[in-house]
């Protein structure tokens, strides 16, 4: 196989993961839903956000989250990614709730979730493939 034709064929895979996946998206209430039920299963409910809100503004960050206001927010790009991604990114900023920076306790706390090197792999492969230069799709005749 050609690089062209394993990029083209790369890209087709990835579009029909994107169209199976875009169907399990869901609104706000549900991520705060979402979020509730992860707080409670893997920090003993102590993680509790006021507000959890899918946003359009970041476009280099996958969530964001303000302790002070207890407020999280989650990139609209993660919509339609498989739900153990989005877990691990809410689960991300729930535990921010807990303890602000990136420090030992804070991976502490993210060991608990089963996927979390799978979801972090899952990310990097997307920025990865996000990087890689755009290959015209080849004709076919």
């Amino acid at each position: 196989m050609s690089e062209a034709e394993e990029q083209r064929w790369v890209g087709v895979m990835l579009d029909k993961l994107a169209a199976q996946e875009s169907k399990r998206t869901f609104g706000d209430a549900e991520l705060t839903e979402r979020a509730a039920q992860l707080s409670e299963q893997y920090f003993d409910g102590r993680a509790r956000p006021r507000t959890v809100r899918w946003v359009t503004n970041q476009n280099t960050r996958w969530g964001s989250c303000t302790p002070a206001e207890g407020s999280i927010r989650l990139s609209h790009r993660l919509q339609g990614m498989p739900e153990y991604v989005v877990d691990y990114v809410l689960l991300h900023e729930l535990a921010h709730l807990l303890v602000p920076g990136h420090g030992p306790r804070f991976w502490e706390l993210l060991e608990a979730y089963p996927r979390t090197e799978r979801a972090r792999g899952y990310l990097e492969g997307v920025v990865a493939a996000e990087r890689l230069p755009k290959v015209p799709a080849a004709r076919e005749e």
